[in-house]
C-alpha cells in the first residue's frame, strides 16, 4: 500500500472513531432508575373491593392519599389514607352527605397545616354527568362531604370540576364552566362560592379558556391552563389577590407552538408550569421578575393527547409525571424545568381511561401513587441526584 493511500485510511479511521463517540455522546441520556419501595395501604372498612389511588399531597408534617374502592359489581366509595412518615398509612374515616357521596372517588387532595381537603365525583344521573362534591377535614379528623346545592359545580353551566389547592388565604379549586375558566373559592374548605364568567379569567373574544391548576404565591393565587382560539390552543396563566378578579398572561410558545399549562407548582426561583407543548412534546414555562419565559422541553411528540398529571418540587429540582400514547412516565428536572431526565416507574402503566399516577414530595423523598387499570399500588423513593 502507498504511504498517501495508508495515510487516507487512517484518517477515515480516525474521522469514524470520532463520529461514534460524538454520536454516544450526544445520546439520549440514560434512563433514571430509583430504589421504589413499595407501600400497603390497608382497605378500609366496608365493602372488599380494589383501590383506587388518585392523588397524594404533604404538608404539615403528614402525608395524605385520596381516591376510593371499587368493588366486584362495579360500585365504588370514597376513601382516604394519612400517615405520619410516609410509610405506615391508616385509613380516614369518611361520612359523605348524599347518595352520589357514598359512591364519590376522590381526585384531588389538599392540604394545609394539618387540615386535609378533597374533591370528589360519582358519574351518573339521566346524562351520566359526574356528580362533584367537595370533602373537609373536622377537629375530629374526620373527612365530611359537604353539603352543596346541584349547581354548585353541576347543573346546565357546568363543564368540569378540577384540582383543590390550599393556601394561606384559604382554599381554591379550578374547573371550567360553559362560559370558560373558572374557580371555587373558600377560606376554610367549609363551603365553597363559585366564580365565573369574571372578566380575563373566563372565555372572551381572544377564544375559550380552561383552568388545570393553581398554587397559592405571596400575592394570592396562581391559575394555569389554556385558551383555544382558531389558531390553536395556547398556555396562559391567570394572577389574583382574592380569587374574584383576575389579570391574565399569554406564556410564550417557545420552540413548541401550541400548548396548554396543566399544572403549575411553586419553587424558589419562581413558579413553574408544565404542560403539552406542541411539537416539542412537553414544554415548561417558568415566571421571573420580567414575565413568563419558556424553560425547557421534554419527552417526544406523538399520536394520542398528551397531558401532564401531576408535578411536585423534590429534591430541589421538579419530578413530572405524564401520560401519552406510549403510557405514562416520570420526568426530574434538577434546573427548574429548563433540563430533563427520564425517570423509570415502578412498574408499566399504560394510557388508558381507567389508569392514573400522581406524585407528592418532601425534600428529596417522592411518594407516588398509580393505578395500571387492574390494581393500585403506592411507592416511595429517593429523588435522585443527577449533574446540572
Amino acid at each position: 500500500m502507498s504511504a498517501r493511500r495508508l495515510v487516507a485510511v487512517l484518517a477515515a479511521v480516525v474521522l469514524l472513531a470520532g463520529c461514534e463517540r460524538a454520536t454516544s455522546f450526544d445520546g439520549p441520556e440514560p434512563t433514571l432508575s430509583p430504589a421504589w419501595a413499595s407501600l400497603a395501604l390497608p382497605l378500609p372498612p366496608g365493602r372488599q373491593g380494589r383501590l383506587l389511588l388518585r392523588d397524594a399531597a404533604s404538608c404539615g408534617g403528614r402525608w395524605y392519599v385520596a381516591g376510593g374502592v371499587a368493588d366486584t359489581a362495579g360500585g365504588t366509595r370514597p376513601a382516604a389514607w394519612t400517615s405520619a412518615d410516609g410509610v405506615a398509612f391508616t385509613p380516614l374515616t369518611l361520612v359523605p352527605s348524599s347518595l352520589s357521596g357514598e359512591q364519590h372517588v376522590l381526585s384531588s387532595v389538599a392540604c394545609r397545616g394539618s387540615r386535609v381537603a378533597a374533591v370528589g365525583s360519582k358519574s351518573g344521573g339521566v346524562h351520566g354527568n359526574p356528580r362533584v362534591g367537595t370533602w373537609t377535614q373536622g377537629p375530629d379528623g374526620v373527612l365530611r362531604e359537604v353539603p352543596a346545592p346541584f349547581e354548585q359545580f353541576g347543573g346546565p353551566r357546568a363543564v368540569r370540576v378540577g384540582r383543590m389547592v390550599a393556601g394561606p388565604r384559604g382554599w381554591l379549586v379550578v374547573g371550567s364552566r360553559v362560559a370558560g375558566a373558572a374557580v371555587w373559592i373558600s377560606p376554610d374548605s367549609s363551603a365553597f362560592s363559585l366564580v365565573e364568567g369574571a372578566p380575563e379569567l373566563a372565555g372572551d373574544g381572544r377564544g375559550r379558556t380552561a383552568a388545570e391548576d393553581a398554587v397559592a404565591v405571596p400575592s394570592g393565587w396562581l391559575v394555569v391552563g389554556s385558551v383555544l382560539a382558531a389558531a390553536g390552543s395556547r398556555p396562559v396563566a391567570w394572577t389574583s389577590a382574592d380569587g374574584r378578579a383576575w389579570r391574565r398572561a399569554e406564556l410564550p410558545g417557545g420552540p413548541a407552538g401550541s400548548g396548554a399549562a396543566e399544572r403549575v407548582v411553586a419553587t424558589r426561583g419562581g413558579p413553574v408550569a408544565v404542560g403539552p407543548a406542541g411539537a416539542a412534546g412537553f414544554g415548561a414555562w417558568r415566571s421571573t421578575a420580567d414575565g413568563w419565559r419558556w424553560a425547557g422541553a421534554f419527552g417526544a411528540a406523538g399520536a394520542g393527547v398528551r397531558s401532564v398529571g401531576g408535578l411536585a418540587v423534590a429534591g430541589g429540582g421538579l419530578v413530572a409525571a405524564t401520560r401519552g400514547a406510549g403510557g405514562h412516565g416520570l420526568w426530574l428536572s434538577p434546573d427548574l424545568g429548563d433540563s430533563w431526565r427520564a425517570m423509570a416507574l415502578p412498574r408499566a402503566v399504560p394510557d388508558t381511561g381507567d389508569t392514573a399516577v400522581a406524585v407528592a414530595s418532601d425534600g428529596d423523598r417522592l411518594l407516588l401513587v398509580e393505578d395500571d387499570g387492574k390494581g393500585s399500588r403506592a411507592w416511595w423513593g429517593r429523588v435522585p441526584t443527577v449533574d446540572r
